[in-house]
């Protein structure tokens, strides 16, 4: 489980194929502070750590989750967003992130708010899906590479996002243009509230 809060963007240094998987050795400053088998976010990707080298660590995809999210168009050094697990007896600042991305999205638009962003994105609306939560509501909220934040302006397909400068320079959102994608997970809390209507 996660709170969506950032602690910093890790740098992938290799990554190897082997069959459907793909193993990916990133590095970051709390290398040395993991431990095997540790779930750490990924651009909002729960992984295992596998492997530790030094100031690398390393994680491994499986072909469903290349399928789902953007960490199959991840080279040789790109940045990912990275946090740890959260602590029950820490701050919830954030909201609850499982670490289940449920989408990609693409960016449609970046506007400058004079010193912060407001970024659009736009993904595939399924009916069905939405009925069981999969959609954005206006103040809402919605992880964007592993990124907690609060949704504006939703349409069927769309949503808004506003980035303040602190965001910006601390995750990758300042790599992120109009073209790029992005994982999605939408609120686990409205997943569990239109589950509940359904079985009503």
């Amino acid at each position: 489980m996660f709170s969506g809060i950032v602690e910093e963007c890790a740098r992938l240094v290799a990554l190897e194929k082997e069959q459907e998987n793909v193993h990916f050795t990133f590095v970051c400053s709390f290398t040395g502070e993991l431990k095997i088998d540790q779930s750490v976010s990924h651009n909002g990707v729960c992984l295992t750590v596998v492997r530790i080298d030094g100031d690398r660590y390393t994680v491994t995809a499986m072909k469903e989750t290349l399928d789902r999210s953007n960490l199959g168009l991840l080279q040789v050094g790109d940045e990912v967003n990275v946090e740890r697990s959260m602590m029950m007896n820490g701050r919830l600042d954030g909201h609850i992130v499982q670490g289940h991305v449920d989408q990609t999205a693409r960016c449609t638009e970046v506007t400058d708010a004079e010193g912060s962003y407001y970024y659009t994105f736009a993904y595939d609306y399924d009916p069905e899906m939405a009925r069981r939560g999969y959609l954005t509501v206006d103040k809402g909220s919605v992880t964007i590479n592993g990124v907690s934040l609060t949704v504006c302006n939703p349409t069927e397909n769309s949503f808004q996002v506003a980035i303040i400068p602190y965001t910006y320079e601390h995750t990758n959102f300042h790599a992120i243009h109009v073209g790029s994608t992005v994982n999605i997970e939408f609120d686990i809390i409205g997943k569990y509230i239109s589950r509940i209507a359904a079985v009503k």
